[in-house]
């Protein structure tokens, strides 16, 4: 590999220094004489002129190009540096982050709790962004994300890089082959499977675990690691907030149909970190949740529970499972102690105790979740009226009043295990919105016929 010093040039650009150097690249500090500003460039090691080589480089450069993201490191340009003329060098022009990498920072100690709320809220965010562009990263760890500079009270600011490995949602990576780095990867790599936005997850998940302890959590050898994360979970301190060690826990859950997607992590970190801010400023807690007499007393104007199945309701809970290509589907309103279908398609069961439906747990989070696979999640694996119908995947939503009391919930079940979408659950919040919309205004007619009278 060419030595480059202090002064020399690539290009417009002249090295400042050397920020860091691996088996296949090397990155330098450099000044941008014609814009007046500073950035990196990246050299790869290999000599443009071994066209397997050179093909992987140009693809890390268009894929870098096409990603535009507040939380990715920036492309600026790309070239061939023919300094020596018998080595030439393809490379790459980024954007500057002043900062060590994730892990040069935790050399010096772990993040703070609030810290690692910042950075899962960043790159979770982009990591969503790749995926939804149709990638994957491939090698998520802290050495491939970038923390700026910033006073240690201001919030942290993570950059992620680096994707000279990345692939293609969807495609396979080769029989035999892993791509990714030994100490994150994924359970489910180690057994031969091939990467997938789960995995990207799994590893970023890790990483944020690390953040907190500065410590590797699988150390050893290639074969201890990968036989101690087929063996165990990551373990979370018990210092860590239960809210921000339920998100590690679902972003590094052993079986990838259980792990929650980027965007709900990337939301989830932020609310987490909302909460630790307003603490920390000393500013009033959150409101208490709504009580349950007040949200029973919601339930009961509405006047629905001792009515029989309504067509209305029928119409939304069958396009709900056209929707989401779900045999079952229920209208469901939960009382003090049962729960009520007033729509149900698949299962024709009118009523169920509360205590074995799961629309009290939507009632009680208050938004759209998923179980993608019923017979492992330990919510819902020993649940026995679950068992005697065979369903084995689950999707609800809230019915939200006006007045923001969770009374029930639009849901959908399947007889196989899988993972809903997104967008499936944001099909589902709008149907649910309907169907609240259609009790709405049921009980505004009521109140005018009676003011009538």
């Amino acid at each position: 590999m060419i030595q480059r010093a202090p002064g020399a040039a690539i290009g417009r650009y002249t090295i400042t220094g050397e920020i860091g150097q691996g088996g296949m690249s090397t990155v330098y500090a450099c000044y941008d004489r014609l814009l007046d500003r500073d950035v990196a460039i990246k050299v790869f090691a290999a000599q443009a002129v071994n066209p397997e080589l050179v093909r992987v480089q140009e693809a890390e450069a268009r894929l870098a190009a096409k990603l535009n993201h507040h939380a990715l490191t920036t492309l600026f340009d790309a070239g061939v540096d023919s300094s020596e003329p018998e080595r030439p060098q393809i490379y790459l022009v980024m954007e500057h982050v002043h900062g060590d990498d994730l892990m040069r920072r935790l050399e010096h100690g772990p993040l703070t709790t609030l810290q690692v709320s910042y950075l899962g809220t960043d790159l979770s965010n982009a990591l969503q962004y790749v995926h939804e562009n149709g990638f994957l990263h491939c090698d998520i760890k802290p050495a491939n994300i970038l923390i700026a500079d910033r006073n240690f009270d201001s919030r942290i600011r993570g950059k992620l890089t680096d994707f000279g490995i990345a692939g293609i949602v969807g495609a396979a990576s080769g029989k035999g082959t892993t791509t990714g780095t030994a100490a994150y990867l994924s359970p489910e790599q180690i057994e031969g499977a091939d990467p997938s936005t789960a995995t990207d997850v799994y590893a970023l998940g890790l990483v944020l675990v690390e953040a907190l302890t500065a410590r590797l959590e699988y150390p050893g050898t290639m074969e201890q690691t990968a036989l101690e994360r087929l063996r165990r979970d990551p373990v979370i301190p018990s210092t860590v907030p239960a809210d921000l060690a339920d998100i590690l826990r679902g972003m590094t859950h052993r079986n990838p149909l259980m792990r929650i997607p980027a965007h709900e992590a990337a939301d989830r970190f932020e609310r987490v970190a909302a909460r630790l801010i307003a603490e920390r400023r000393g500013d009033a807690p959150p409101p208490e949740p709504k009580s349950e007499e007040a949200r029973l007393d919601a339930v009961h104007r509405y006047g629905v529970l001792d009515t029989p199945p309504d067509a209305a309701f029928d119409r939304i809970s069958r396009l709900a499972g056209r929707m989401l290509d779900s045999p079952i589907s229920f209208v469901s309103i939960v009382d003090g102690e049962r729960v009520f279908h007033k729509a149900r398609l698949g299962v024709d069961v009118a009523e169920v105790p509360r205590e074995v439906s799961l629309c009290p747990i939507t009632v009680d989070i208050g938004r759209s979740w998923t179980v993608a696979d019923i017979s492992v999640d330990d919510r819902t694996r020993d649940n026995p009226v679950l068992k005697q119908y065979g369903v084995r995947a689950y999707a609800a939503a809230p019915l939200v009043t006006e007045d923001g009391h969770n009374i029930g919930s639009l849901c959908v079940y399947d007889v196989r295990p899988r993972a809903f979408t997104q967008q499936n659950l944001d099909d589902l919040t709008e149907l649910a919105a309907v169907a609240m919309h259609e009790l709405e205004l049921r009980r505004a007619a009521r109140r005018l016929a009676f003011d009538r009278d």
